[in-house]
């Protein structure tokens, strides 16, 4: 080693005499000197040279090299202490010198604090490619902040000498407290364990390889801290070169690394594992007489298990080090954080809050794998979501408006009815493009609630209205034409859209039995008078199931939507219900009918419709627009900020972006009415990535702009949501918070229609009717796809604004509680104004239940949970299921419960974590 530290001084060509001079016969020993000399020449890098540690790793048994620390006078320095450099820098002493140049204390007089001033090597600093390389590492250290790794603050020049002022760091390095007193205590070994893998786990998500890793590179500090130091030979990932892969200190280098063949993250893991190793046992994992010998070993010998040197060493870090220490990188840990969170003791997420650090979404996902179900658990859960689920769809019949409407024809059948009426009133011509859909119309109901008068007030009980089909509130509508219907402003053809504009277009609208109640066609644009005809209109009271000699012919009141040049109309009743008055509205043009319609009570002139708003509503829309706006930018600044800081979870953003944007990207092209145009496809693609794509940036925006600061303080909620990003589907977690949330969504549904339902027979109404639910569940087995696909970016959204209006509270109050609190109210007042019928004391109960259930997915299963909690519902209490085989969308119904519960039954499976169901004992807490 002397002969090595002497000879580096030498010139190269005068270090043979002096080498042959000084090793007299001994070639073993002078070719052992050159190989280390040759090694130093070449290394690329100049903050620390890899031959130092090479001599001594082979030159001494169970050391690393150490810098000595001085606080008093340099001896042999280039700068004596007191001089003053570059009118900032105070020499105060020499802390060390060797290959890697000389490292003084100083004070940084400008700041007034102590740093530490690294010089490069006299023989390098007219290396042009060596300075550039030096800038170069610089920059690379300077990218990472973290408590655990030494700060490198700034590069200068000072009488013609590049330096680096870095971070004076207070301590010891590993190498010297480890050759002093052996091994650490267990404890103390797992905390500054866990903390050097923290602080290399923050070097690798910068991109960065430390490449020598070693414990002459940890100093402990004055407070007991590990500190990651000397990035002399660190580098961006991607720009290491072959030719420098060899680079660092052989005696920490993996198999891979020492070989040439590669150098990944998990090259430094096999250092990271080198350097537990000495910290739990005190020993080095490999030590060799030279360099081949450690190349052999390296490459072939599993060390000795750490066990054999420690006998109370716990199992969990013998296996964690010996995963680390695998020949194969493949069967390494993926990340340190894996190492430090196999550690035992301790909580990482709590220790990086505690650091003031934010943790990275990474790191709360790798919390300890607990939350897991015990079978018995799991199993009771299951099961009352099962009892929930289907006494929820069997209140649904007894209770939405569609389970008293009587489909007594399925669609396509309807459809042949309505082309019949068409050819037989005089078109004739066959329709290019078709189509049929049930719709469903609330007026009905919302007249028969809120706008009884003398006239009408005895009108019969909503659900016997609804039995006959006569009401309208879910009919069929049939649009034909002889062009390719195609939406402009949407993916889907309405009754509107596109409008009724070209000749032979046709809307014809039946009950669910099959009988008319509106016609509208479109004239020829061309054409005479001279074969015009009488038209015969009591064929359309037929079609319409109406007896026409009942009816009184009256003066016409209502204008068609298309050209007509004759109107006649007639007054009388509805067919089922003799006391319900109704108009006949009708109107031809050159003899041809184009418009028939009957005007029921509920009925009003929507295209005489005059939008107002009062002041106050003027003044909350403007607010709204305000509130958005402000979101808007808030969100922006909010983001820009956080990823400037390093904060912000760019990847978890763009994945979430992304993944709400293709899912709601399908359930639009599944559901859209497709045209073999290219200009018609090319809008509804345009309508559909315009629509996926607002709502999933602006979503993507919020959630990099608000996730890092719920991160920080209260990272809990984010756990099973990180681990599902990190495409972790099996956790038991994850299960778990699906399977609780999903239970307490139905919870939710339970407690609206048991509110509802009691607080009606409470007061004497049981003709309650509920109008809330999805027809495009009902239409098609499509439709009801779209809707499964849809409602999870639905509830993603609903999830995060749950808990975005949370953790406002939260920093507004200072309490958690009162967060999760916030929510349960909004939903209080939601379900008290929109979903219950009456303030009773009964439909508060029953918003209690309901917000203690919204709070409880949210505060206790976090945003995975409240997710759950939003998705589950929807499809029991929106889709609308039969469990009659006769009527036409029970395959559908069907399939909406089997997409249910094989979502449901996978989250119980994977919440047990692989445990046997067999034997399985009853417990009463959920494992923590």
């Amino acid at each position: 080693k002397h002969l090595f530290e002497a000879a580096q001084d030498i010139s190269p060509e005068k270090r043979e005499g002096f080498l042959s001079n000084a090793c007299r016969d001994d070639k073993d020993l002078k070719s052992e000197v050159e190989k280390l000399l040759g090694s130093f020449d070449k290394a690329e890098s100049f903050l620390e040279s890899p031959a130092v540690g090479e001599a001594m790793s082979l030159f001494e048994e169970n050391k690393t090299k150490t810098i000595q620390q001085t606080t008093g006078e340099v001896q042999n320095g280039k700068f004596i202490a007191g001089t003053v450099l570059d009118d900032r820098y105070r020499i105060i002493g020499l802390l060390g010198k060797g290959g890697m140049g000389e490292v003084y204390r100083a004070e940084d007089l400008k700041l007034g604090q102590v740093v530490a001033l690294k010089f490069l090597p006299e023989k390098l600093e007219k290396d042009k490619a060596a300075l550039e390389r030096f800038i170069g590492e610089v920059r690379t250290a300077r990218q990472v902040s973290h408590p655990n790794v030494c700060k490198v603050y700034d590069i200068g020049v000072v009488r013609g000498k590049h330096f680096i002022s870095m971070e004076f760091i207070d301590g010891d390095d590993l190498s010297q407290l480890l050759n002093r007193i052996g091994r650490l205590p267990s404890d103390k070994a797992a905390e500054i364990s866990r903390q050097i893998c923290f602080g290399l786990h923050s070097i690798h998500e910068n991109g960065i390889l430390h490449r020598d890793l070693k414990p002459a590179n940890i100093i402990i500090d004055s407070k007991g801290r590990a500190r990651i130091t000397d990035f002399g030979i660190a580098g961006i990932a991607e720009d290491i070169k072959h030719d420098e892969i060899r680079v660092g200190t052989p005696a920490y280098m993996s198999p891979e690394q020492i070989t040439g063949k590669e150098v990944t993250t998990r090259s430094d893991i096999y250092s990271l594992g080198l350097v537990l190793y000495e910290i739990f046992t005190g020993k080095q994992a490999v030590t060799a007489d030279s360099f081949e010998e450690l190349l052999e070993k390296q490459k072939t010998t599993q060390p000795t298990n750490p066990s054999e040197f420690v006998e109370n060493i716990e199992p969990i870090v013998e296996k964690t080090i010996n995963r680390c220490l695998a020949k194969d990188p493949d069967d390494r840990p993926k990340n340190a954080l894996q190492v430090a969170l196999a550690l035992p003791g301790g909580n990482p997420l709590e220790a990086a809050i505690a650091a003031g650090e934010t943790p990275s979404p990474e790191m709360v996902a790798a919390t300890p794998k607990k939350g897991a179900l015990k079978p018995i658990i799991a199993i009771s859960i299951l099961i009352a979501f099962i009892v929930a689920y289907f006494g929820v769809l069997a209140l649904n019949t007894h209770y939405k408006a569609y389970a008293f409407t009587p489909f007594e024809k399925p669609p396509e059948v309807l459809a042949e009815r309505s082309r019949e009426v068409i050819r037989k009133f005089g078109y004739t011509e066959t329709p290019t493009d078709t189509k049929y859909e049930f719709v469903q119309d609330d007026s009905f109901l919302n007249y028969h609630t809120y706008h009884k008068t003398e006239e009408n007030k005895d009108l019969p009980p909503r659900r016997e209205m609804l039995a006959k089909g006569q009401p309208f509130n879910i009919y069929f509508l049939y649009r034909q034409s002889p062009r390719y219907l195609e939406p402009a402003d949407s993916v889907n053809v309405t009754e509107n859209e596109p409008p009724l504009a070209a000749s032979y277009m046709a809307n014809v609208k039946l009950d669910t039995r099959g009988r008319l109640f509106e016609f509208v066609a479109v004239p020829p644009q061309t054409g005479s008078d001279q074969n015009k005809t009488e038209i015969d209109w009591s064929e359309f009271f037929e079609e319409a199931g109406l007896d026409f000699s009942n009816f009184k012919e009256t003066g016409s009141l209502w204008t068609p939507p298309v050209f007509a040049d004759s109107r006649k109309a007639w007054e009388g009743t509805l067919a089922d219900f003799q006391g319900v008055p109704v108009r006949i509205e009708t109107a031809e043009y050159k003899g041809k009918p184009v418009y028939f319609k009957v005007v029921t009570p509920w009925d009003s002139p929507e295209r005489e419709t005059v939008e107002t708003q009062e002041a106050n509503q003027k003044y909350g829309t403007l607010i709204i627009i305000l509130f958005v706006c402000i979101a808007i930018i808030g969100s922006f600044v909010l983001a820009y900020r956080n990823l400037k800081a390093g904060r912000g979870d760019l990847r978890g953003g763009l994945k979430l972006t992304l993944f709400l944007f293709a899912i709601s990207l399908l359930a639009q092209i599944i559901l859209a009415d497709h045209v073999p145009t290219i200009w018609g496809e090319l809008s509804i693609i345009y309508e559909a990535v315009s629509y996926s794509a607002l709502r999933s940036i602006f979503v993507g925006l919020l959630y990099i702009a608000l996730e890092p600061f719920i991160r920080r303080s209260w990272s809990e909620m984010l756990i099973s949501w990180n681990r599902i990003m990190a495409g972790d589907f099996r956790d038991p977690m994850v299960g778990r918070d699906i399977l609780v949330g999903g239970l307490l969504g139905l919870g939710h549904a339970v407690g609206i229609q048991c509110g509802t339902l009691a607080v009606s027979g409470y007061l004497g109404n049981f003709d309650l009717v509920g109008d809330d639910f999805s027809l495009l569940a009902l239409n098609s087995s499509s439709g009801l796809i779209s809707e499964y696909i849809g409602s999870i970016a639905d509830s993603v959204l609903t999830g995060l604004f749950y808990l975005f209006i949370a953790f406002l509270f939260y920093r507004l109050t200072g309490k958690k509680g009162m967060g999760i609190l916030s929510i349960g109210i909004l939903y209080f007042t939601i379900t008290m104004l929109f979903f219950i019928i009456n303030f009773h004391w009964l439909a508060t109960i029953a918003s209690i239940i309901i917000s203690i259930c919204v709070m409880t997915s949210l505060g206790r299963y976090g945003l995975l949970g409240a997710i759950s909690f939003s998705y589950f519902f929807a499809p029991a209490w929106l889709f609308p299921v039969t469990f009659d085989n006769s009527l036409f969308y029970f395959p559908t119904s069907v399939l909406s419960i089997i997409i249910t519960l094989s979502i449901i039954f996978y989250a119980a499976y994977i919440s047990i974590a692989g445990q046997s169901m067999i034997g399985a004992k009853l417990l009463n807490e959920i494992e923590k």
